[in-house]
Parts: structure tokens; sequence; C-alpha cells
């Protein structure tokens, strides 16, 4: 039987939501245990003076597999 954790991340880039995405399950995927799941919860961007688009984010939600040591 396996026990799964759930939890929140968010990535950004400058190039997309997808990249950022990207960026945030790498990361991720370096210190949590086997990544099952990741769902897109929202995506925003954050504007600079002028209206541009600085930063693309996304927020997802990942399950991993829960290792209670």
């Amino acid at each position: 039987m396996s026990v799964y954790r759930v939890t929140e991340i968010i990535g950004t880039s400058k190039k997309d939501w997808a990249d950022a995405a990207r960026q945030a399950l790498a990361t991720a995927a370096g210190s949590l245990r086997e990544l099952r799941v990741a769902q897109v919860m929202e995506q925003d961007i954050t504007l600079g003076e002028k209206g541009d688009v600085e930063l693309f984010r996304t927020r997802l939600r990942v399950s991993f597999k829960y290792d209670p040591e």
C-alpha cells in the first residue's frame, strides 16, 4: 500500500505558463520522491510599470509518495 501527500507549488518564467510549470516541477523533483500527478490550479502574470509582462506564474497541486521517515 502507498500513501501520497498533496501540496501546492508555484513556478515562474519569463517565457510562458507552460515553462513556469516545467520550472516548478523540475525544482520539486529534486527533493520530492516519486512525483505522480500535477494539476494546474491557477495561472497569472506580473506586470511591469508600462503594462508589459514581467513574469508568468503557474500554481500547481502535486502529489508525491509520502515517506514518514
